[in-house]
């Protein structure tokens, strides 16, 4: 009869875990639709908030979670004139899963940060490419005698210029980023402490 009780005993705890495990599975795929929507969200086929609002409370961790995961990482340096629009978006969708009065303007702040350095990659590449110039028409100049007729050389096929220009911009790019991943460590924080 002992057996018995322990074999009953084992049965009723496996079906314990399942119980659990069935709850640790919607969790995930709550977190894993939190992804998803995330995706949508920045490519413009899904409204964060209204999906939000619809969704079970006990999947909304979860759901969030899953927001936050993907849209955390699309904090970054823009690499164009026009990617700072993204990062409002991201902002937007950000301040969605953060309750935290604060976060506004530390987006606020980082799109001061994403401007500045728009505006001094400009300055950058004007400067580089100025600086580099001598030597790209020595090059010129040196093809076109050897060939017997004129070149010009574009710069971006230019595996020196290249790599000019790719130093000096990671150098900036490298001033930059600590304010980055401070800006992401404080978002979360804000995002840990619902």
């Amino acid at each position: 009869m002992g057996a018995m009780k322990s074999a009953l005993e084992i049965a009723l705890e496996k079906t314990e875990k399942v119980k659990s495990d069935k709850a640790g599975i919607n969790q995930f795929e709550a977190k894993q639709k939190g992804k998803k929507l995330a995706n949508a969200y920045l490519s413009g086929e899904a409204d964060l908030m209204n999906e939000i609002k619809q969704s079970p409370k006990e999947q909304l961790k979860s759901l969030k979670q899953g927001i936050f995961d993907v849209l955390i990482t699309k904090i970054a340096l823009p690499a164009v004139k026009g990617d700072e629009k993204f990062f409002e978006k991201t902002g937007k969708g950000l301040q969605a899963v953060i309750e935290n009065k604060q976060f506004p303007v530390l987006c606020g702040q980082l799109e001061q940060i994403f401007a500045q350095y728009l505006q001094e990659a400009a300055h950058y590449d004007q400067a580089i490419r100025q600086q580099y110039a001598p030597k790209l028409r020595q090059k010129e100049e040196e093809l076109s005698r050897r060939l017997g007729r004129e070149v010009r050389i574009d710069p971006s096929q230019d595996p020196e210029f290249n790599s000019f220009y790719n130093q000096h911009m990671k150098a900036l790019k490298d001033n930059y980023e600590p304010a980055i991943e401070q800006a992401k460590e404080e978002t979360r924080r804000m995002f840990n402490e619902q």
